[in-house]
């Protein structure tokens, strides 16, 4: 029999928050974070729009001297860690050193993290130094700085777990898929509690370029930044570059009870699949994704109509928003006419790595809250996509069961089910 794995701690960095109540807040007004970007000088890009995390200070959260040894997708991760695992109360308090380590079996705690691309601000100004002046004048620090796995290396030592600590890369699936991962961590009894979710910062001159080269981005709406993610509309022409982490605190549910914790919800399960179609495009057919989220619900013992809310990947693309319909449809049946469904990226922008943990984190609110996300800059349907996709405002009712689908380049598909917890 599997065990039984809850939520007891969320930590959120966005465009649209940095913490859990200010990210809820703004959900429920349907509040863009899409405005020029300002990390870097973007004059004579065709782009020049992002969702960008404004005034981070990571030393609200951590240490100065630690943060200077992280990139800032790093930074993220370890802010939104420390939000989730003090709402999660498992973390001692601070120590001689100032740093506080986790409560409970370091042994037992792990982490897994989704990340896509690592440090690139490290990377271009390493780069910059590297093609101007040779190599004795780049950053000593440039490669631990920039790799992916760094985030969860760094909030391992930041508290001290001593349990696997993974980095899960699978494109814009990586949060979610590093949610599965640490639910079988913890299924299979490796782990008692797992520190997990998403994390990303690319918004520099190489990654923007990189994706206006792929003809991805929305470059129609630089004057009205904050209506140029629009999933599911007809006028959408791209997705817009997000930055964010979202992280989740992940235990057994003997665990958390032995130590009196409270639950947030039911982590209940997880799907994965691959398109074997295209490197960039998903399969339009729908049914790559489609067999994740049937995988899903298999997992979490549920049926398509024991579901109310999909989170769904929603990017605002030509290729992706009609095709996410087909998944949704080839999952779900004529029960997917009954299901609302919505895309934060429409207030975030895409936040690559970081969109799985922060899209579980609202589709958990979701379900405590008893509130649907509203899809904003939905004005004109995509007669392709015509499902209910909670046109630009929130709704309410009752929600038992909430599902959160991402998808990557390379055709991987990740889903994730969670469930009221009674």
């Amino acid at each position: 029999m599997k065990k039984k794995v809850v939520v007891t701690g969320m930590g959120v960095i966005s465009p649209i928050g940095k913490s859990l109540e200010e990210f809820k807040t703004s959900l429920l007004a349907g509040k863009s974070g899409i405005g020029r970007i300002s990390l870097f000088d973007a004059a004579g890009f065709e782009v020049t729009i992002a969702g960008e995390v404004k005034d981070f200070d990571p030393s609200v959260w951590i240490d100065k001297k630690d943060a200077r040894k992280m990139a800032r997708f790093t930074q993220f991760a370890a802010a939104a860690a420390t939000q989730a695992l003090e709402q999660a109360d498992l973390l001692e308090k601070a120590g001689e050193e100032g740093r506080r380590q986790i409560k409970g079996n370091p042994e037992r705690t792990g982490i897994v993290l989704g990340n896509g691309i690592g440090g690139y601000e490290i990377v271009t100004e390493s780069f910059r130094k590297l093609f101007a002046n040779g190599p004795r004048r780049m950053l000593p620090l440039t490669v631990p700085l920039m790799i992916g796995n760094e985030a969860a290396g760094n909030i391992s030592m930041l508290f001290g777990t001593r349990g696997p600590a993974f980095t899960q890369i699978t494109a814009c699936a990586s949060g979610t898929d590093a949610l599965g991962q640490a639910l079988d961590l913890i299924r299979s009894g490796r782990c008692d509690v797992v520190i997990s979710g998403g994390t990303e910062s690319c918004i520099v001159p190489f990654a923007v370029g990189g994706f206006i080269m792929l003809k991805t981005l929305s470059t129609k709406r630089e004057a009205e930044p904050e209506k140029a993610s629009r999933p599911f509309d007809a006028d959408r022409d791209g997705f817009v570059l997000g930055e964010a982490a979202g992280i989740l605190i992940l235990e057994s549910e003997e665990h958390a009870k032995n130590r009196g914790a409270a639950v947030l919800a039911e982590f209940a399960g997880y799907g994965a699949s691959a398109d074997a179609y295209h490197i960039t495009s998903p399969d339009p057919s729908g049914q790559g994704g489609g067999r994740a989220i049937k995988l899903a619900l298999e997992d979490a013992g549920l049926k398509p109509g024991d579901i109310q809310y999909y989170n769904a990947h929603g990017t605002s693309t030509q290729i992706n928003d009609p095709t996410e319909t087909a998944m949704i449809k080839y999952a779900f049946g004529d029960y997917a006419y009954k299901l609302k469904i919505s895309s934060i990226k429409s207030m975030t922008g895409h936040c690559v790595a970081g969109s799985g943990g922060l899209e579980a984190i609202a589709s958990i609110l979701a379900v405590r809250e008893g509130f649907y996300p509203p899809t904003i800059n939905l004005d004109n349907p995509d007669p392709a996509c015509d499902l209910d996709y909670v046109p630009n405002k929130a709704q309410y009712g009752a929600i038992n069961a909430a599902v959160s689908g991402s998808s990557g380049f390379g055709g991987h598909n990740g889903v994730v089910v969670f469930k009221k917890y009674p």
